[in-house]
């Protein structure tokens, strides 16, 4: 009998031997995935934008204004999926990615405007009105701004279709959502903005064109008259309180060959770089921008559409256009986002990178090799154990 009670007590602690390794290990692998998820998903947005800051504004262009200057952020292509080209797992990863980050990117920057150059939606152009609505509700959802926070919308050809495609109801739909009307002046402490939406400088007179010349004509003669050069008499209501020469914001590029000419970090890639540009499709035609730049004269011109970023001088030779790429990993491996200061008389950018897919991917690969590793390493222990047992 007694050599029976042993032999039980010895089976059963043999067992209990055996589960304590088994718990351990589960508890172990679960932190272990769950740090490398925490990591991936959460903490590496912050470590990687945390390594940028506002610009300062150079001394030598003049001296401050009193006012303190006004910080902007700028992004772009954001391309919210739609039914018909986006898989249920690609929406929920990059929607996720641009929600992290955007988040993030107001948490430590905290700007005072925030501007989005087109092609919010990627299939805002065909959807149905119920889709389209349930567009609007994820995009301020993802991107929604803090108290205190000013967002500012232009319009791209995946919202409403290119130039021969849009019509007055996709164009109505668009600017009633997100308060987006053709051409927008946006004036905060004597710096002005200017949004206008590429597919309406065509020049022909359409239904979308029309208006947006005149209004375009309009804050022309409302910058000559602050500045003092209109030619005829001024209403006081056509004056601003300071002139400052405008920042022109669109989704298209203006007028360029081609990419080739973009030396940027996050330029595109060869051969994409060298394929040359369509007028009216990849940019604006030469026309519209000699024209567009001869009616505001701007200091900086912004834009998106190309997914690729690019820095170079204005056709004029005064001023200086910056390209904002995608905001999105579905449009490339390293989306960033464009801080600026703005006072009256001077300015100053910087590009912010975001944590690139590709690192993220290798770095659940890598995790996902070291529990392969451990695991078999576990199996190993364990079976030496119970071979020490026998």
């Amino acid at each position: 009998m007694g050599t029976s009670r042993w032999s039980i007590s010895h089976s059963q602690n043999q067992k209990s031997d055996a589960m304590q390794p088994n718990l351990k290990f589960i508890i172990k692998t679960s932190c272990g995935v769950f740090f490398l998820f925490l990591y991936c998903e959460f903490v590496i947005f912050y470590i990687v934008q945390l390594k940028c800051d506002w610009p300062e504004l150079s001394p030598e262009n003049g001296p401050q204004f009193d006012e303190d200057p006004v910080k902007v952020m700028v992004i772009a292509d954001t391309h919210l999926l739609g039914s018909k080209r986006g898989h249920w797992f690609d929406k929920l990863r990059r929607e996720w990615q641009m929600y992290r980050a955007f988040q993030t990117a107001m948490v430590i920057h905290k700007p005072e405007l925030v501007f989005v150059l087109g092609d919010l939606t990627d299939e805002g152009l065909y959807c149905s009105s119920s889709e389209f609505e349930y567009y609007v509700r994820r995009f301020y959802s993802l991107f929604e701004v803090p108290e205190g926070t000013k967002m500012y919308v232009a319009v791209g050809n995946h919202d409403i279709g290119f130039h021969y495609g849009v019509s007055p109801y996709l164009n109505e739909r668009f600017v009633t959502a997100f308060n987006a009307p053709a051409v927008q002046l946006i004036s905060v402490r004597g710096n002005h903005f200017v949004l206008v939406n590429s597919m309406a400088l065509e020049g022909d007179g359409c239904f979308l064109c029309k208006p947006a010349e005149q209004q375009l004509t309009k804050i022309q003669k409302i910058l000559q008259c602050t500045k003092g050069t209109y030619a005829s008499k001024c209403n006081p209501k056509m004056k601003l309180d300071v002139y400052s020469r405008p920042v022109l914001m669109q989704h298209y590029p203006l007028y360029r060959q081609s990419d080739m000419e973009c030396s940027d970090f996050d330029s595109a890639p060869y051969p994409v770089k060298q394929e040359r540009f369509r007028e009216r499709w990849e940019c604006l035609s030469q026309e519209a921008t000699l024209q567009i730049l001869d009616q505001l004269k701007p200091r900086l011109a912004l834009s998106g559409h190309t997914h690729h970023g690019c820095t170079r001088p204005l056709p004029t030779g005064d001023g200086v256009e910056v390209t904002v790429p995608s905001f999105s990993w579905r449009n490339k491996d390293n989306p960033n986002y464009l801080l600026a200061v703005f006072s009256p008389n001077n300015y100053a950018y910087a590009k912010c990178e975001l944590p690139r897919e590709s690192t993220v991917i290798n770095l659940y690969m890598f995790g996902a090799t070291m529990f392969i590793l451990w695991l078999i390493y576990s199996l190993m222990c364990r079976g030496r154990r119970k071979y020490k047992y026998h």
